[in-house]
């Protein structure tokens, strides 16, 4: 038997075919630090026609490991290189699609109302200048921590101030902790400091004391194609490039 449509139901097929694929989820690994930027962003995107991304965030060493264990996601923003490395030197990232997108600063801050004086110098006793915790992402995993440890082994504060430290999550978690007086100082980014009203920058990390903080962004292996065209809009958008300014990041490739 064969089976004839008319016109119009052809139509409607085809539409619906089309709409499906308009409204593909783009399913984004953040790290935690582009909470805020990234939110703003997919909000955007969808006031612009598009369906909303799906937005996952956490530390980039959690999701790299995520990634690697096939979780699904179509694009992955890393708050350091080395993540990054270590997903395309696994082949589940595109290569040809990485692209270092943004960059931040490491400052130093305490609960509002109890700054500590410190000298962003070798030789100030950093480990006696407060009492209590420092709290930063876990030392050699979690980015934030990582560049911590490299600023505080360069100012020749790490050894003195190693048992004092509170490894945390990611770097929202750190700032949680400052911001309820758990940690008397604490190391996170510029762009999670400038969120809250709890906490105060007592000062900014040396840009010579660490790595570049560098986010890269690329679309994992077998992305969607729409993840394509969000990532496009990443790179490209003057409003993406708007809002990540608005939040305090570094725009490390120019919109045209």
């Amino acid at each position: 038997m064969r089976l004839f449509l008319r016109p119009f139901v052809l139509a409607l097929l085809l539409c619906s075919s089309l709409t499906a694929r308009a409204e593909e989820v783009v399913r984004v690994f953040a790290a935690a630090s582009l909470t805020s930027a990234l939110t703003d962003i997919a909000a955007q995107w969808k006031q612009g026609g598009h369906t909303a991304p799906t937005l996952a965030f956490a530390a980039s060493s959690a999701l790299a490991k995520q990634i690697e264990a096939g979780a699904p996601a179509d694009m992955f923003a890393s708050a350091d290189r080395n993540w990054m490395d270590y997903l395309q030197q696994r082949g589940r990232i595109e290569a040809s699609t990485r692209i270092d997108l943004l960059g931040n600063t490491l400052v130093l801050i305490a609960p509002k109302g109890r700054r500590f004086r410190a000298e962003m110098r070798r030789g100030f006793d950093f480990a006696r200048a407060f009492d209590g915790k420092l709290c930063t992402g876990e030392p050699g995993v979690v980015p934030v921590g990582i560049y911590a440890r490299q600023s505080l082994e360069a100012l020749g504060w790490w050894e003195a101030i190693r048992p004092r430290i509170v490894g945390t999550d990611d770097v929202r978690t750190a700032l949680n902790f400052v911001e309820r007086g758990e940690c008397a100082a604490g190391i996170v980014y510029a762009t999670d400091a400038a969120i809250s009203d709890k906490v105060e920058i007592m000062s900014t990390f040396p840009e010579d004391a660490h790595e570049p903080i560098v986010y890269p962004v690329a679309l994992v292996g077998n992305a969607r194609p729409a993840a394509r065209e969000f990532l496009r809009y990443l790179h490209t958008s003057r409003e993406a490039a708007a809002t990540f300014e608005r939040h305090g990041f570094t725009r490390l490739t120019s919109a045209p």
